[in-house]
């Protein structure tokens, strides 16, 4: 039996002796002391791209447009071996283990009428990882090739876990398109995860579009949208009705802070005036689940990052302006339930937590160099975890 002795406790005030029995928390009680560090739950990352990852570096330039981007990305696809693959996303999954990260959902670039190489590598993967990181994957196609792919993709994916998926920006005729799209997720019993609206058009209403079929076919819980950055530049009643009928659909939302930051509103030479971040006070207000993802990690879309949840809602906390405690449970337990897990720290749940030697939460916040330490089962992995290689 070991017991953490006045460690604090994100969201609970003063401090805690937690014990654990094994590989459990058998009780957390409230102690005398003080100075035994942070506890915080793992991280649940729903949003990134292992088959895209650690690309950076070998693409000609950084993009100056999330169009740019997917132009930088295609030209690196030729050197996408199952070994080469492989090699990337395994360094992801150690540096999100190493990090604190228990669950993840990668999307998976699928836009040929095959089985891109990823799926069996990522899949490969899921089964090695599992119990360390729990990976789930989502398919992600161009809204226009659905028509064409769209059914290979959902046979493919049906019973298998993964998230059917779709990028949607100022297509033309995406009210039919995203008909398709449901309609295969309700035909092979799947989840869905748009890519939606990523720009700064107020014209954009892709999210309309996905708000409306949720609505039509009672998908609550089941539809996940990510980005939503247009949502910045629209009237804000219209948003706040929009964002009050996607609550009361059940839909959840994802903001990515460190990709959207780097893409919207860049131009060279001139100081970005508009970041692209989705209203996520507003949304959550409204009674939506939102939480903050990693989204890309050193690739073109977003050439630096580390899969630290931390580091990203930290970022999150200074360009949103967030209440540090109010707003952990957007990289911990909101997501961890969106992927069905439960990460809450708790008498007889699994030892599995993070500790930063920080004094609290705002003392961690400041000092990011802070010592951490995930625990896993009951006892500190260890610290070669993430080691490159």
């Amino acid at each position: 039996m070991t017991t953490l002795n006045g460690v604090a406790l994100a969201g609970r005030d003063g401090y805690w002796d937690v014990t654990l029995e094994g590989a459990r928390i058998a009780a957390l009680t409230p102690s005398e002391g003080q100075g035994g560090g942070l506890l915080l739950p793992c991280f649940a990352d729903a949003h990134v791209h292992l088959d895209k990852t650690f690309t950076a570096a070998r693409v000609p330039s950084r993009p100056q447009s999330l169009h740019e981007a997917i132009e930088l990305m295609a030209g690196d696809k030729p050197n996408w071996t199952a070994g080469d693959l492989r090699q990337r996303a395994a360094r992801g999954l150690r540096r999100a283990f190493a990090n604190g990260t228990k669950a993840m959902r990668s999307h998976v670039d699928w836009t040929e009428a095959g089985v891109p190489a990823a799926l069996p590598v990522l899949r490969e993967l899921a089964e090695e990882w599992r119990g360390r990181v729990d990976l789930q994957l989502a398919t992600l196609t161009p809204l226009d090739d659905i028509p064409e792919v769209g059914a290979r993709i959902a046979q493919e994916i049906a019973g298998t876990g993964a998230v059917l998926g779709a990028f949607i920006y100022r297509n033309d005729d995406i009210p039919a398109k995203l008909r398709r799209v449901f309609d295969l997720a309700e035909t092979h019993d799947l989840q869905l995860d748009f890519h939606v609206d990523e720009g700064l058009d107020p014209e954009a209403q892709g999210l309309d579009a996905i708000l409306q079929e949720t609505e039509a076919r009672g998908m609550a819980g089941r539809v996940l949208v990510g980005h939503c950055c247009s949502l910045s530049v629209r009237p804000e009643g219209a948003v706040a009705d929009l964002l009050g009928r996607a609550a009361e659909a059940g839909m959840a939302l994802c903001t990515l802070p460190t990709t959207n930051a780097f893409l919207q509103d860049a131009t060279p030479g001139r100081t970005p005036r508009l970041r692209g971040l989705a209203p996520i006070h507003e949304a959550r207000a409204a009674g939506m689940p939102v939480m903050l993802a990693s989204d890309n990690v050193c690739d073109p879309f977003y050439p630096q990052g580390d899969y630290d949840l931390f580091d990203v809602y930290r970022m999150a906390v200074l360009a949103g302006h967030l209440d540090p405690a109010g707003w952990l449970d957007s990289v911990t337990e909101t997501p961890a339930r969106w992927l069905g897990h439960d990460f809450a720290l708790k008498a007889g749940a699994p030892a599995d937590f993070i500790h930063i030697a920080a004094t609290g939460l705002d003392d961690a916040l400041n000092r990011p160099r802070a010592a951490r330490t995930v625990w896993r089962g009951g006892a500190p992995i260890p610290e070669t975890s993430g080691d490159l290689a």
